[in-house]
C-alpha cells in the first residue's frame, strides 16, 4: 500500500506497518509494528517518523533508516 509521508494526508485504512520504503531506495525500520488507523496522518521529522492521530496525539516512532538495493541504486 503507497502512503503519503507529507503529515498532512490522511491514511485511507488501518494498516499494520514494519516498515516504510521511500521513491529512492531507502527504508525505515520500525523498531516493532505499529498499527495505523484510517485518519492517521505520518511524516518524517529529523531521523525519526512522527504519526498525528485525528484526535491531534503526536507519536514519535522508533527505528532506523537502512538503504535499499534496487535497479539503478546509486547511479547518477
Amino acid at each position: 500500500m503507497r502512503l503519503t509521508a507529507d503529515g498532512a494526508t490522511p491514511i485511507p485504512r488501518s494498516v499494520l506497518v514494519t516498515e516504510l520504503e521511500t521513491d529512492d531506495g531507502h527504508a525505515f525500520e520500525l523498531s516493532r509494528p505499529l498499527f495505523l488507523t484510517a485518519g492517521d496522518r505520518i511524516a518524517f521529522e529529523g531521523d525519526g517518523l512522527v504519526v498525528v492521530r485525528p484526535c491531534g496525539e503526536r507519536l514519535m516512532v522508533d527505528g532506523s533508516w537502512s538503504t535499499r538495493c534496487r535497479p539503478g541504486a546509486g547511479r547518477g
